[in-house]
């Protein structure tokens, strides 16, 4: 059975880490639904038009095996002040399931909300001070237990593909990694 996977997105959501987290996980052989808290047709932070397989509170009844949120400005204060993602997203760590978060989001969408109580984590530069616990955030990708953290557009790819090695393993990483020229 796949892993399902929640990508929730907002106008201003960062372009690149979206894309990249859905087709790395897609070519891993996830489920991913790409669920958006604004209208189907979202405008990603750099003018790219997406187009979103639902609308988030399609999403409150399903029980996912990841959840990982992207940055941009302003889509990660548009996810933050969704309460459906919230609610998501606390149902994780409650359930210790597997979240993630990239770039603005982990200081934006998971610190205000405690879901990184507890849990070392990194953000883009721009946003560190904003994270409680300071000890990884010069680190590309963080994971500490069930969380799972990064630095922007620049670590997209290799955030993405150390979240399909904690759903899939190593092995299905490294065949996923090899025709993405990523070492």
């Amino acid at each position: 059975m796949a892993k399902k996977v929640l990508v929730p997105i907002a106008d201003g959501t960062e372009e690149i880490e979206a894309v990249c987290i859905i087709d790395v996980l897609r070519r891993a052989g996830a489920d991913v639904t790409l669920a958006s808290v604004d209208g189907l047709q979202i405008t990603a932070s750099r003018g790219v038009k997406i187009i979103a397989d639902c609308l988030i509170y399609d999403c409150l009844t399903t029980d996912y095996d990841l959840i990982v949120v992207p940055g941009g400005m302003p889509g990660a204060e548009r996810l933050s002040d969704a309460d459906a993602v919230v609610r998501l997203l606390q149902g994780q760590r409650r359930k210790e399931r597997l979240y993630g978060a990239i770039c603005a989001a982990p200081a934006v969408v998971l610190e205000p909300h405690g879901l990184l109580e507890d849990r070392r984590a990194t953000s883009h530069p721009s946003f560190a001070d904003r994270l409680t616990d300071q000890s990884a955030i010069g680190s590309r990708v963080v994971v500490d237990g069930n969380v799972v953290t990064s630095q922007g557009p620049g670590t997209a790819i290799e955030f993405a593909l150390k979240l399909v090695e904690l759903l899939f393993g190593k092995e299905k990483a490294d065949e996923v990694a090899e025709p993405l020229m990523v070492p």
